[in-house]
């Protein structure tokens, strides 16, 4: 328990000291996101601010567990890589192409390193080995993951808190089944955005930017992967879905929305949930806080499960994602089409 608890302070100091420091050396340099059209932000942040998260959880990794296996190198090496894809595409930017090639291949790391989705378990009983297959299915979940927690970055604290929400469940999950390596896994990475949150939370001071973005959603999918996909149990699969359950379904939710409006799936829109909840009149602060509780309710469903019989935690899972696309129908995340108009707390209109 003392170890647990020694990495978590370890990284919560480390992002939470380091990030002042990330933030002068932005501004010195320059390094500031400018607002644009689909800007939250009204006046030019300093960014990079992943790279303090990336340091406090590597540290405290690296004290609490090392790099002597083949997965915590794997582990390791490629979060370094999406975090270098992240920071070059914030100081240079990137093209779309080049920064999904940086992301299969972080994601490859993993794979090479035996960190891998081996097989699936069967409702009806016994595991699914997937063979071959267990390579595109893992490079499949890292690099989605690592998208959805990257598109969700939009507003002062988001990714931040529902990556500590996220974390928070993996460690939860982890503790019952007693994995000692997940659970310092997760503190580590529950103390890393802990940390960077009271600078970054509304009004912001600085930006994780893609740096951080990236760097999250692949150590939250590499950790889900080292952890609650490895247990044998029927819904092991639905734990890290629930768990990362908001930028997930945005995002599939925006795909839809997209396809159905004719627009191509890589145009931005601003159709996101938190987009939709400014519209309604909220406040940044506001908007946050309710996906937060949305996060930490999806997150909660994820824990509950694991206590139910296979089907049983089948039916509520199924049950609260039917509680999702109702709200998403109900505030118009699946729409509507390009031409309307929202309106914002500050009465600025936005034409789709």
């Amino acid at each position: 328990m003392e170890r647990y608890i020694l990495a978590f302070l370890l990284s919560l100091a480390i992002s939470y000291l380091v990030t002042p420091l990330v933030r002068w050396v932005a501004l010195r340099c320059g390094v500031v996101d400018k607002p644009g059209e689909r800007s939250a932000h009204t006046e030019p942040k300093p960014h990079l601010g992943g790279i303090a998260i990336f340091l406090a959880f590597t540290a405290a990794v690296l004290w609490a567990v090392g790099a002597g296996t083949p997965a915590m190198q794997g582990l390791l090496l490629g979060g370094t890589l999406i975090m270098v894809v992240g920071l070059v595409d914030d100081l240079f930017g990137l093209s779309p192409r080049l920064k999904l090639l940086g992301q299969v291949a972080a994601a490859m790391v993993l794979v090479l390193f035996g960190v891998q989705v081996e097989f699936l378990t069967n409702p009806f009983g016994g595991l699914i080995w997937l063979g071959w297959w267990s390579i595109p299915f893992t490079l499949l979940w890292v690099v989605a993951v690592t998208n959805v927690m990257n598109l969700i970055d939009g507003l002062d604290g988001l990714a931040a808190g529902i990556a500590s929400i996220a974390a928070l469940t993996l460690l939860v999950v982890a503790v019952q089944d007693k994995q000692a390596v997940t659970i310092l896994l997760t503190v580590a990475l529950t103390g890393a955005t802990l940390g960077f949150l009271p600078h970054n939370f509304n009004p912001a001071k600085i930006f994780m930017g893609d740096t951080g973005s990236l760097f999250l959603g692949y150590a939250l999918a590499a950790v889900s992967v080292q952890g609650t996909l490895k247990s044998a149990t029927a819904i092991a699969l639905v734990v890290p879905i629930l768990a990362l359950g908001l930028p997930i379904f945005d995002t599939f939710f925006a795909i839809v929305r997209r396809l159905l409006n004719g627009q191509p799936i890589s145009q931005a829109d601003r159709g996101h949930l938190h987009h939709r909840l400014l519209a309604l009149g909220l406040s940044q602060r506001q908007t946050v806080l309710v996906m937060y509780l949305v996060s930490a309710w999806l997150g909660l469903s994820a824990i509950i499960i694991t206590h139910f019989a296979a089907w049983t935690g089948l039916l509520f899972s199924g049950g609260a994602l039917l509680l999702v696309v109702l709200g998403a129908r109900r505030y118009g995340v699946l729409g509507p089409g390009p031409g309307k108009v929202f309106r914002f707390h500050n009465h600025k209109q936005i034409n789709q």
